[in-house]
């Protein structure tokens, strides 16, 4: 069962090494927010639009409200959980217990087309909004974890890419799971005809999918089926989390420390420049990720011809992501994290030439590539996070439970920069004419997807990169700190 180490010794906590049974199942506990999440990322947007029949600006509304509340749960989770006490199974594991049912439950109705038609959008709304503040509280507490497996940064740095690998390969399953399952709720046989290119106004006009009212429909079948799947892998996940991993109690704190209050905790948090270099760097990173991913399907449908490959391109990019995540995790050993920040940028010369160039080949291509910048952008931040909070520890010697006030306030900037640039994508659909179920969208409509896959993603990824070059943590001031905690503890 779950426990603490609080009564373990200090040199033997000294010489605590995490084993890879720990780790594995570490990193098995984080893969079902990544299945849940990936879904959503890739599907929700086309499921709203073409399934639920809501408009691109409601649409809007939900993805970015829903991700706003979200956002703004971070630091309340952070507040209540800097709070907690500590009990038998530890700080931050009855948290992560705690919200999972809920957050099934809340899944599930995010995916399930109701009976009536005008209450839609507050429907979806409503159970996006808590399915997004339900992940954070198990996010967040489950992120801190990572402080409190070990006082070793290279365990750390281990049990962190052990988390990322799975979460990319939860990741993948999400997004393949959902893609076989509704694929043939977006594949109409009169869509596939190629039309001329004097295309008449009925064909652009004819809807690809039954009328919403139907409520036994196919399409509001196979999605249904695919949240019931997914909700199953949270269950499988939740009890691996609690049967193979430890929490210590903070076994890197003087036993004079106190705990920083939240608020000071978070002006202090606010004001540490490696902190913010590297948050500024990866809410612009991660809002690109967003981009692409929650446009990707439109893209593939509308914009890129590619209507009838989309989930095995969603696939190609997250078995490249998967598998190149050790890859990353040696490189940063070897060469250092800024450095292995570089292969964020691989992907923009080639998203920018499938924009240009729709061709199946090159879609794969394309995808395969974009995978490896993928895994660069999950795993950096998330390894370079604890080097943070050791370096604000260095400056900041007498205080603790500082750990969940840089998680949850991290966590907090990127949903909401995420949310912002899901609801601008919505909202320019909206405004250049996105109609619901035709099977060719205006001109307008596929430049809009193309500059939301192309030009934009790359323009924050270099500004994120070019805030990079200003992190002042290197390789080797993380070896002078990890001395100097050493000689503090």
């Amino acid at each position: 069962m779950a426990g603490a180490a609080r009564d373990i010794p200090a040199g033997e906590q000294e010489g605590y090494r995490l084993s890879m049974c720990s780790k594995i199942c570490y990193a098995i506990g984080g893969a079902p927010n990544q299945v849940a999440g990936s879904a959503a990322s890739f599907f929700l947007q086309i499921y709203l639009l073409d399934i639920a029949h809501i408009t691109p600006f409601h649409a809007s509304l939900v993805l970015f409200i829903g991700k706003a509340s979200g956002a703004v749960t971070d630091p309340v989770a952070g507040f209540f959980i800097s709070k907690s006490r500590w009990t038998k199974i530890g700080r931050l594991m009855p948290w992560v217990l705690a919200c999972t049912p809920f957050t099934i439950i809340s899944y599930f109705l995010m995916w399930y087309l109701p009976p009536f038609v005008s209450g839609r959008v507050a429907w979806y709304l409503t159970f996006h909004c808590l399915f997004q503040a339900l992940t954070t509280l198990f996010q967040v507490p489950y992120s801190a974890l990572t402080m409190f497996l070990s006082t070793d940064q290279k365990d750390r740095d281990s049990a962190t890419a052990y988390r990322m690998t799975m979460e990319v390969l939860g990741t993948l399953i999400g997004a393949s799971l959902q893609g076989q399952i509704v694929a043939s709720a977006h594949v109409s046989p009169h869509c596939t005809v190629n039309p001329s290119v004097n295309t008449t106004d009925s064909w652009h006009d004819t809807p690809s999918i039954p009328d919403p009212s139907d409520l036994l429909s196919h399409q509001a079948k196979v999605y249904m089926i695919a949240a019931g799947v997914i909700a199953g892998v949270y269950l499988l996940g939740i009890v691996v989390l609690f049967l193979g991993v430890k929490e210590r109690d903070d076994p890197y704190a003087l036993n004079s420390d106190r705990a920083i209050p939240f608020c000071k905790g978070l002006a202090l948090t606010m004001k540490h420049g490696p902190y913010v270099k590297l948050t500024a760097s990866f809410l612009l990173i991660s809002t690109a990720v967003q981009l692409e991913q929650g446009n990707f399907v439109l893209f593939c449908t509308h914009a890129a011809g590619l209507r009838n490959h989309f989930q095995y391109l969603v696939v190609t990019i997250l078995v490249s992501a998967v598998v190149s995540v050790p890859f990353w995790q040696k490189f940063l050993q070897r060469f250092g994290k800024k450095c292995a920040a570089c292969g964020i940028s691989w992907m923009i010369p080639f998203a920018v030439m499938l924009v240009t160039i729709p061709n199946l080949i090159l879609a794969y291509f394309v995808a395969f590539v974009s995978g490896l910048s993928i895994a660069a952008s999950l795993l950096l931040p998330w390894s370079m996070l604890p080097d943070v909070v050791d370096n604000f520890r260095l400056q900041n010697p007498h205080g603790k439970g500082h750990e969940t006030i840089f998680y949850s306030s991290y966590v907090f900037f990127t949903k909401m920069s995420a949310g912002i640039g899901l609801g601008i994508s919505a909202a320019g659909l909206e405004f250049t004419g996105y109609k619901p179920g035709i099977c060719r969208q205006s001109d307008d409509v596929i430049l809009t997807l193309k500059l939301l896959i192309g030009a934009v993603p790359a323009i924050l990824i270099l500004l994120g990169l070019f805030i990079l070059l200003f992190y002042p943590i290197t390789e080797e001031s993380r070896k002078e700190t990890k001395l100097a905690l050493e000689e503090l503890r």
